[in-house]
């Protein structure tokens, strides 16, 4: 026979089991531990290594980071014909109910108990990114005073965490856990955070603390097992009253001191707290002969930085990032990370930029939507992302990107910057791929910052043909998407910083400066004039800071001023 069909086939008797008591458990009444119980688990958290634990083909150990509580937790990790089961004998009382529960995360994790004398239980999750609790119970027989308790994954999937381990009721007499003690007051709770819907707080580590509870002006909103959370839902420009609870399985500490908290005024969908007139540029995250800059390089002139650019994976839509340290002299990922919340700190945004000229994302179809919205998302709380720009310069298809979009939307929050930088061509016209899709999203869309150069000569609003390099082609072209469907809050001139940064179409800071004065004021114009202003008109994009570094920020150091003094 097949050795891997066979243990496919045991694979699924298996899981066939534990599905039906996970869902015959699902019915099972687990109630609240008496005053006088107790965790009957020895070293439940793991903080002695594994004393006490015995896990198959030493597939466990313990490690620092993640843990549930305290300073460890386990890990084990399954092979082809190994479940990665640890276990532990405790010590019970006959007759007796207990509440079995611990925390876990990672792939397919179980938690379970046999010799019980009675009815053997288990529980299961396929999986977790974040702590999840596994809870519950079972009752002993009249001779029980020992059971086996167990936590396993499966064969051949990643490994899993376990936490905090408990088997609480009547003391069995093996000198398991201390009794819990209700935990402190947490004290140093701080607002870290505020868009015009949500508020982020963070507090300190109660010892002894397996959650906390979160109240906004004395009702509970939310419970975390962190030190941290964001209340959303919030009204704009509202002041709310925060307080926080510490809680295990004793109960629940007093409420700390309140801290007071304003969201920031509505803004429209997509720009968040973003000046009225804003400065894009694009840093590059690999050396091609520009200044090499760190994120904390960038001049202030910049209100949105758009990191270039993710990479693709095997999966079809899906991107990841890969920091190019190497590339950037040393430049480390946790210091990349510090750089983007100071900079998001002195009011800025930082983005992840999908596509460039090589890119070769692709999304196609409903399942990569779907990859393409996950992996952005998970870029965005990795690294602190504000948002994402699409600058996919070999094509898109205007409904699976829209899905995508806004399924990223509903996950980060209407205080997503999402950008984009079509090329020339790809604006000609509303019924383009990338027109479209701009109009689809127009509800949560920042700023097209569409590339007028790399392109030759274009037509503008009016029919005629206009020449890359000119004042006319940056007015006469932004006139298409400003009578096209977008506000002029959504529409951003997009130049080269230098000669060296495109191929053609590079214009001094004093056009693009006099293409603004066109669109939002009629003046400075060359022989196309609009037949009106847009003074709300977003403002303007460069690639890149490192190529405005090379040349001194002479880009950025004329258009920042002006672009900031618009109207």
């Amino acid at each position: 026979m097949d050795p891997v069909r066979r243990r496919r086939r045991r694979r699924l008797g298996t899981w066939s089991g534990a599905v039906t008591a996970a869902l015959a458990l699902a019915v099972t009444a687990v109630g609240p531990a008496s005053a006088a119980d107790v965790n009957n688990v020895k070293n439940a958290g793991f903080e002695s290594g594994l004393s006490s634990w015995t896990c198959s083909a030493n597939s466990g150990t313990t490690v620092a980071s993640p843990a549930h509580a305290g300073s460890a937790a386990l890990k084990a990790t399954p092979a082809g014909q190994d479940n990665a089961r640890c276990s532990q004998s405790v010590a019970v009382k006959p007759n007796s109910t207990y509440t079995l529960s611990a925390w876990v995360q990672g792939g397919y994790s179980y938690l379970g108990v046999t010799g019980t004398g009675t009815t053997d239980v288990s529980t299961w999750t396929p999986g977790s990114d974040a702590w999840k609790q596994l809870k519950t119970s079972f009752t002993t027989g009249s001779s029980t005073t020992s059971v086996t308790v167990y936590t396993h994954g499966w064969y051949g999937q990643s490994a899993y965490y376990a936490d905090d381990v408990s088997v609480f009721g009547p003391d069995g007499g093996g000198n398991g856990e201390p009794e819990p003690t209700v935990p402190a007051t947490p004290a140093g709770l701080n607002v870290s955070g505020t868009t015009s819907s949500s508020v982020s707080l963070a507090w300190n580590t109660v010892s002894g603390a397996t959650g906390y509870n979160i109240y906004r002006d004395g009702t509970k909103v939310t419970a975390v097992t962190g030190t941290s959370a964001t209340v959303t839902g919030l009204a704009a420009a509202t002041s709310y009253s925060f307080q926080v609870t510490a809680t295990n399985a004793a109960g629940e500490s007093a409420k700390s001191a309140a801290v007071t908290a304003r969201t920031k005024e509505q803004d429209g969908g997509g720009n968040g707290d973003l000046p009225k007139h804003a400065v894009t540029g694009y840093w590059q995250n690999f050396n091609n002969g520009a200044a090499v800059q760190k994120i904390s390089d960038v001049p202030s002139q910049y209100d949105i930085i758009a990191v270039a650019f993710a990479d693709a994976t095997a999966t079809p839509g899906a991107v990841t990032f890969n920091l190019d340290s190497a590339g950037l002299g040393g430049y480390t990922v946790d210091q990349f990370k510090a750089d983007i919340r100071a900079k998001q700190a002195a009011g800025k945004k930082v983005i992840i930029s999908v596509g460039g000229e090589k890119g070769t994302v692709s999304v196609n179809d409903s399942a990569s939507a779907t990859a393409f919205a996950n992996s952005v998302y998970s870029l965005m709380q990795t690294y602190g992302f504000d948002g994402v720009d699409i600058d996919l310069e070999n094509g898109l298809n205007a409904t699976y990107m829209t899905q995508a979009l806004r399924a990223l939307s509903a996950k980060a929050g209407p205080d997503m910057i999402l950008t984009m930088a079509p090329q020339t061509i790809d604006m000609q016209s509303t019924s383009g791929s990338y027109f479209r899709t701009a109009l689809n999203v127009k509800d949560i869309l920042t700023v097209v910052n569409m590339q007028y150069y790399n392109s030759g000569s274009m037509l503008g609003c009016d029919g005629k043909v206009y020449s890359q390099g000119t004042v006319d082609f940056l007015t006469a072209l932004a006139c298409i998407q400003l009578e096209g469907g977008l506000d002029p809050s959504q529409v951003g001139l997009g130049l080269p910083a230098s000669t060296r940064a495109a191929g053609g179409g590079y214009v001094s800071p004093s056009v693009v400066n006099n293409a603004l004065d066109c669109l939002t004021k009629a003046t400075n114009c060359g022989t196309f004039k609009p037949s009106r202003t847009y003074p709300d008109l977003r403002g303007a994009m460069t690639w890149s800071t490192n190529w405005d570094a090379t040349a001194g920020n002479a880009w950025s150091n004329a258009v920042g001023p002006h672009v900031h003094a618009l109207p």
